[in-house]
């Protein structure tokens, strides 16, 4: 069963960015997710780093990524199934 907060840090509401990246860079069928901040850590590089990947997936029409609203999951469910 798939958690929907940050497995780290335990921030309960998570952007559709943030559970993209997970998805993007630990595996798309991660059961845990993380903030940016916590991803950030364990991968020992920096949230600006992360951020400037996030877009370059959109860029490049990666759907795991959200470009308009707030980005939370909520405003979305896309990502379901």
């Amino acid at each position: 069963m798939e958690k929907k907060g940050c497995y780290i840090c335990g921030k309960e509401v998570l952007s559709r960015n943030e559970i993209g990246l997970t998805k993007k860079l630990i595996g798309k069928d991660s059961k845990y997710f993380y903030c940016l901040d916590c991803l950030a850590e364990n991968l020992e590089t920096d949230t600006e780093f992360l951020l400037a990947k996030i877009e370059e997936f959109k860029k490049h029409g990666c759907k795991l990524f959200f470009s308009g609203g707030t980005g939370l999951i909520s405003d979305d469910d896309s990502l379901k199934g």
